[in-house]
């Protein structure tokens, strides 16, 4: 009897602790703790349309200084890499002998000119002796009808009329030849001018002097090498192509106002110029499926440079009150972009999302989330639907794989 008391007893005392420990259980099994996560909060704006390119900077002139005469290089009047203005004097050239060609048609020109004023006079001369042999001719050949002179007389009186006649036309034909060596004289003349003049080659356009190619000292000839390349850079270009799904809408926002492009500098993104477009090429390249197209800045600060890869944005058109979210917001997962969208009691649902444009940063959502909405931006990876969340300070957050 005793010994089936204690046998009850201690089946008791086994039961009453299996109660406590599952009592226990019950009271430390609670909801689990808030997941600490940054957020932000959709908003509603009106954004750029833009497209982007990789695009390179030409300068929008460039012209290679070439000799136009023949001679020694005798002085550099440029710093290489220098800025120029139009006008400048660049190079100098030998013009002694070119100097010594124009005395030497300047006096081929006075001596023509002396020959033409002697067959003037020689004219005038002629044509005095003829007038008066017409006067005689006529006298003689009426006395000769009164049969006072001979009929030798007369046809005498009027051969001499004639030879006069033609040592007139002899003279005017001489002034005529000698006005066609004078004319011909001053065409020499200026052209030894010109020549003359190109013994100074200066800058046809306002711009950047690159490097000296020939040096002085050396001889040059007509057009054969550069001396030296200028670069106009202000205004300048920007050449970049885009896919020629776009044409359409380019042109046909082109035709209502100047496109706005704005560039930065792949190594500084912070470096910015803003221009407008100003060239549609005529045709698509086949190859690559792209249209080329061309911007101009003014590029007063010189931020852009020949040569130089830039990040080109093209804005078509302002999309008016769009839902934009940080870029961190969207994630991929098996059916496709979602977001974690925090409720009004701290937990979270996961929302498909249809993406729109990408804005650096940020991204342009055509549907799915509505602008107030908050979303999770950081701290995706210990989230699931109906988890609650913490939103922390972004720095606070654990670093870990983003999606599902």
């Amino acid at each position: 009897m005793c010994s089936l008391r204690r046998n009850l007893s201690i089946t008791v005392l086994i039961a009453l602790l299996l109660s406590a420990c599952r009592s226990r259980e019950v009271k430390s099994a609670g909801p689990p703790p808030p997941v600490p996560v940054t957020v932000a909060v959709a908003t509603e704006e009106s954004v750029p349309e833009e497209i982007r390119a990789i695009g390179g900077v030409e300068p929008s002139a460039t012209v290679q200084i070439k000799s136009q005469i023949a001679g020694e290089l005798t002085a550099v009047h440029f710093t290489e890499g220098g800025n120029v203005q139009k006008g400048d004097l660049l190079i100098e050239i030998d013009s002694r002998p070119y100097q010594e060609a124009l005395r030497q048609a300047e006096a081929a020109t006075a001596k023509d000119r002396a020959q033409l004023q002697q067959a003037e006079a020689n004219l005038g001369k002629d044509n005095a002796q003829l007038k008066n042999a017409e006067i005689l001719a006529a006298r003689y050949d009426s006395l000769r009808k009164e049969g006072v002179t001979s009929r030798e007389q007369s046809e005498q009186m009027q051969t001499n009329m004639d030879s006069l006649r033609q040592s007139a036309r002899a003279d005017q034909a001489a002034i005529e030849s000698s006005r066609a060596s004078v004319d011909t004289d001053i065409a020499a003349v200026e052209r030894a001018k010109l020549d003359l003049s190109y013994c100074q080659i200066r800058s046809p356009i306002s711009g950047r002097a690159g490097n000296l190619l020939v040096h002085a000292g050396n001889l040059v000839k007509v057009s054969d090498v550069a001396l030296v390349v200028i670069n106009q850079i202000e205004p300048i270009f920007v050449s970049f192509g885009v896919p020629e799904q776009y044409l359409g809408d380019i042109r046909k926002n082109n035709s209502d106002r100047k496109l706005p492009v704005q560039v930065s500098l792949q190594e500084d993104a912070h470096k910015i110029a803003n221009g407008f477009l100003s060239v549609i090429d005529n045709t698509v390249d086949n190859t690559t499926g792209t249209i080329r197209l061309k911007a101009t800045f003014d590029n007063r600060e010189r931020v852009l440079w020949p040569g130089q890869l830039v990040n080109v944005g093209l804005t078509l058109d302002t999309l008016k009150n769009v839902t934009i979210v940080p870029a961190e917001a969207v994630q991929a997962g098996q059916q496709g972009q979602f977001v974690y969208v925090v409720k009004a009691d701290k937990g979270v649902e996961i929302r498909m999302v249809t993406v729109g444009r990408t804005l650096e940063k940020r991204i342009v959502l055509d549907k799915g989330v509505a602008a107030g909405e908050t979303v999770v931006t950081d701290g995706q990876l210990l989230l699931y639907p109906g988890a609650h969340v913490l939103p922390v300070a972004a720095e606070k957050v654990e670093p870990g794989a983003k999606g599902i």
